[in-house]
Protein backbone atom coordinates (compact mmCIF):
# COMPACT_ATOMS: atom_id res chain seq x y z
CA UNK A 1 0.00 0.00 0.00
CA UNK A 2 1.38 3.29 -1.19
CA UNK A 3 1.56 5.96 1.47
CA UNK A 4 -0.35 8.98 0.53
CA UNK A 5 1.97 11.58 1.95
CA UNK A 6 5.46 10.38 0.69
CA UNK A 7 4.82 7.44 -1.57
CA UNK A 8 6.43 4.39 -0.24
CA UNK A 9 5.26 1.47 -0.63
CA UNK A 10 6.30 -0.49 2.43
CA UNK A 11 3.87 0.07 5.35
CA UNK A 12 2.89 -1.99 8.34
CA UNK A 13 -0.53 -2.30 10.05
CA UNK A 14 -1.32 -0.65 13.44
CA UNK A 15 -5.04 -1.61 13.65
CA UNK A 16 -7.61 -3.32 12.01
CA UNK A 17 -11.29 -3.69 12.26
CA UNK A 18 -14.09 -4.08 10.93
CA UNK A 19 -16.61 -1.99 9.63
CA UNK A 20 -20.42 -1.64 12.01
CA UNK A 21 -22.33 -3.25 9.08
CA UNK A 22 -19.73 -6.16 8.46
CA UNK A 23 -18.80 -5.30 4.39
CA UNK A 24 -15.46 -3.78 5.25
CA UNK A 25 -12.12 -3.98 7.36
CA UNK A 26 -10.59 -0.84 8.30
CA UNK A 27 -6.71 -0.82 8.71
CA UNK A 28 -4.44 2.17 10.57
CA UNK A 29 -1.44 2.01 8.48
CA UNK A 30 1.71 3.44 9.59
CA UNK A 31 4.27 4.62 6.68
CA UNK A 32 8.02 2.81 7.27
CA UNK A 33 9.63 5.67 5.74
CA UNK A 34 7.91 8.80 7.05
CA UNK A 35 6.32 7.86 9.96
CA UNK A 36 3.30 9.10 9.32
CA UNK A 37 -0.08 7.46 9.96
CA UNK A 38 -2.67 6.73 7.13
CA UNK A 39 -6.36 4.50 7.05
CA UNK A 40 -7.41 2.22 4.39
CA UNK A 41 -10.25 -0.17 3.69
CA UNK A 42 -10.65 -3.00 2.55
CA UNK A 43 -13.90 -4.54 0.44
CA UNK A 44 -15.08 -7.82 -1.30
CA UNK A 45 -14.88 -6.73 -4.76
CA UNK A 46 -18.03 -6.83 -5.94
CA UNK A 47 -20.04 -8.20 -9.57
CA UNK A 48 -20.09 -4.80 -11.85
CA UNK A 49 -23.42 -2.66 -10.98
CA UNK A 50 -24.73 -0.57 -14.34
CA UNK A 51 -26.49 2.53 -13.86
CA UNK A 52 -28.59 3.33 -16.36
CA UNK A 53 -28.91 7.23 -16.44
CA UNK A 54 -32.15 9.28 -17.85
CA UNK A 55 -30.74 9.89 -21.21
CA UNK A 56 -29.95 6.24 -21.45
CA UNK A 57 -26.53 5.74 -21.29
CA UNK A 58 -24.94 3.44 -18.92
CA UNK A 59 -22.02 4.02 -16.27
CA UNK A 60 -20.70 1.47 -13.73
CA UNK A 61 -21.95 2.38 -10.41
CA UNK A 62 -19.41 4.24 -8.46
CA UNK A 63 -19.97 4.54 -4.36
CA UNK A 64 -17.34 7.31 -4.29
CA UNK A 65 -19.68 9.47 -6.72
CA UNK A 66 -22.90 8.84 -4.60
CA UNK A 67 -20.94 9.22 -1.50
CA UNK A 68 -19.14 13.23 -2.53
CA UNK A 69 -23.24 14.16 -3.65
CA UNK A 70 -24.34 13.02 -0.38
CA UNK A 71 -21.79 14.83 1.59
CA UNK A 72 -22.05 18.11 0.09
CA UNK A 73 -25.81 18.01 0.70
CA UNK A 74 -25.11 17.69 4.69
CA UNK A 75 -22.44 20.35 4.47
CA UNK A 76 -22.36 22.19 7.24
CA UNK A 77 -25.34 20.32 9.16
CA UNK A 78 -25.25 18.21 12.13
CA UNK A 79 -24.92 14.84 10.29
CA UNK A 80 -21.70 12.76 11.08
CA UNK A 81 -19.27 11.18 8.18
CA UNK A 82 -20.04 7.86 9.56
CA UNK A 83 -24.15 8.06 9.25
CA UNK A 84 -22.58 9.23 5.62
CA UNK A 85 -20.95 6.38 5.11
CA UNK A 86 -23.36 4.02 6.59
CA UNK A 87 -26.09 5.45 4.69
CA UNK A 88 -24.17 4.69 1.35
CA UNK A 89 -22.93 0.94 2.64
CA UNK A 90 -26.82 0.37 3.18
CA UNK A 91 -28.08 1.70 -0.06
CA UNK A 92 -25.35 -0.18 -2.23
CA UNK A 93 -25.94 -3.42 -0.16
CA UNK A 94 -29.78 -2.67 -0.83
CA UNK A 95 -28.90 -2.02 -4.62
CA UNK A 96 -26.46 -4.76 -5.01
CA UNK A 97 -29.21 -7.35 -3.82
CA UNK A 98 -32.19 -6.17 -5.63
CA UNK A 99 -30.50 -5.61 -8.50
CA UNK A 100 -28.28 -8.28 -10.53
CA UNK A 101 -26.84 -6.03 -13.04
CA UNK A 102 -28.76 -2.64 -13.72
CA UNK A 103 -30.22 -0.35 -12.18
CA UNK A 104 -31.71 2.97 -12.99
CA UNK A 105 -30.61 6.24 -11.39
CA UNK A 106 -33.67 7.58 -10.56
CA UNK A 107 -33.83 4.84 -8.25
CA UNK A 108 -31.30 4.94 -6.64
CA UNK A 109 -32.10 9.03 -6.23
CA UNK A 110 -35.76 8.72 -4.55
CA UNK A 111 -33.98 5.98 -1.95
CA UNK A 112 -31.23 8.18 -1.44
CA UNK A 113 -33.64 11.00 -0.50
CA UNK A 114 -36.08 8.90 1.84
CA UNK A 115 -32.78 7.89 3.73
CA UNK A 116 -32.21 11.51 3.30
CA UNK A 117 -35.47 13.07 4.87
CA UNK A 118 -35.27 10.76 7.56
CA UNK A 119 -31.30 11.82 8.70
CA UNK A 120 -31.76 15.24 8.13
CA UNK A 121 -34.34 17.12 6.55
CA UNK A 122 -32.41 20.47 5.38
CA UNK A 123 -30.21 17.67 3.42
CA UNK A 124 -33.08 16.07 2.15
CA UNK A 125 -34.14 19.79 0.25
CA UNK A 126 -30.95 20.16 -1.11
CA UNK A 127 -30.20 16.76 -2.55
CA UNK A 128 -33.87 16.94 -3.78
CA UNK A 129 -33.13 20.57 -5.38
CA UNK A 130 -30.13 19.11 -7.57
CA UNK A 131 -31.39 15.88 -8.15
CA UNK A 132 -35.05 17.52 -9.52
CA UNK A 133 -33.18 19.95 -11.20
CA UNK A 134 -36.00 22.55 -9.65
CA UNK A 135 -37.04 24.81 -12.30
CA UNK A 136 -38.31 27.41 -10.69
CA UNK A 137 -39.03 28.41 -6.94
CA UNK A 138 -43.09 27.30 -6.77
CA UNK A 139 -41.16 23.65 -7.71
CA UNK A 140 -38.66 24.03 -4.30
CA UNK A 141 -41.70 25.44 -2.27
CA UNK A 142 -43.96 23.08 -3.26
CA UNK A 143 -41.24 20.36 -2.33
CA UNK A 144 -40.88 22.06 1.42
CA UNK A 145 -44.58 21.91 1.99
CA UNK A 146 -45.35 18.24 1.68
CA UNK A 147 -41.69 18.15 4.21
CA UNK A 148 -43.84 20.11 6.63
CA UNK A 149 -47.24 18.09 6.05
CA UNK A 150 -45.27 15.10 6.83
Amino acid sequence: MRCPYCQDFESRVVDSRASDDGTSIRRRRECNACKRRFTTYERIEERPLVVVKKDGSREQFNRDKLLAGITRACEKRPVSMEDIENLVAALERELRDEYEREVSSQIIGERVMQRLQALDEVAYVRFASVYRQFADLNSFIKTIEQLKNR
